[in-house]
Formats: C-alpha cells, structure tokens, sequence
C-alpha cells in the first residue's frame, strides 16, 4: 500500500477568536438572563440539579459551558471541556458552521436541518438549551439579525423588550 500525505486544514485565527469572544458574551449572558428573565428560569427550573450543556465546534473548539448547581444557581463555566462534565454536548461539525451560527447567516433550526449539528444527550434537555439560546439571541441583537438567527421573533411587552434587555446587557457585561 502507497504512503498518502495527510492533508490539515488550515488555521483560523480570526474565526477561533470571533467565535471565542461570541460563546463567552453568549455563556454570560445566559447567566444573567437566568436571573432576569421568568421563561428562561422556568427552562433551568425544569433541567435537573448538577446539569451542564455546551455548545461549541468539532473537534477542538471553542465550546461555551454553561451548568445548573445544586441550589438552581445558573453559571457560565468557560470553555474547557475537559474541566467540566457535561450532560449534553451540542457540537458543530466544524468552526465555519459555528461561525455561519455565529455570523446568523442560518439559524439553529436550518443548521440542525442541514445536518451540521451533533446532539449528544437529552432531546428534552436539547430543545430547552435551544429555547434558552433564541430567547437570549433576543435580548442580545437587534430585531432585524434576531429575525436571521431565530425561527420565529416572540411577540414581548415592551417592558420585556427594553428593561429585560437592559438588565441582561448590564448583568452580561458586569457579571452581577
């Protein structure tokens, strides 16, 4: 049999360092959104003590880990995988499909229709991080890229609209 010559991708600096900086800006404010926002502490109310999911690229990253503690405590954990157990994994199968995510060129439900999303868990638990996601896709962009990003923009009170996302933009960016 013929040697063959492993071809490697190439690197992507700027993607990995986008992507990074979106997943931490995400995880935080997934955290304050716990704390600020009565259907996505309904959502964590119902994932069980202990559970962390993650969201990142196959196969080194970046990855966003966001856990439940035992009091109900929501916390964004990083992005070291190997740090921390996670109950369900939702990969990319690569960095420019999470970058596509991230750039909101496509959204959730067209990526895991395209088949470039690998669940490894609960379906039930997948579907309440997912919900999770748009509802802070909401809160964080404005209506016309959260249009892009999600299924279907939510009709919200305009209190919901300005003071929640007030209060998870300062939460986000102070980690109150």
């Amino acid at each position: 049999m013929e040697a063959f010559i492993e071809i490697k991708p190439g690197r992507k600096p700027f993607q990995r360092i986008y992507l990074g900086i979106m997943l931490w800006f995400v995880g935080k404010a997934i955290q304050a959104a716990a704390r600020v926002d009565s259907e996505v502490k309904k959502e964590f109310e119902q994932m069980p003590p202990n559970y962390t999911f993650s969201l990142g690229a196959f196969p080194n990253g970046p990855y966003m880990i966001v856990g439940k503690g035992e009091m109900g405590k929501v916390r964004y954990l990083g992005g070291d995988i190997a740090k921390h157990p996670v109950n369900l994994e939702m990969t990319l199968k690569s960095m420019g499909n999470l970058f596509v995510l991230f750039t909101f060129q496509e959204s959730t439900p067209i990526a895991n229709s395209r088949d470039r999303m690998i669940v490894s868990g609960d379906v039930p638990q997948a579907c309440a991080a997912v919900r999770i996601l748009n509802i802070v896709q909401v809160y964080l962009l404005p209506k016309f890229i959260a249009k892009l990003a999600i299924k279907r923009y939510p009709r919200w009170s305009l209190k919901r609209h300005t003071l929640g996302r007030a209060m998870v933009l300062i939460r986000t960016v102070t980690g109150i």
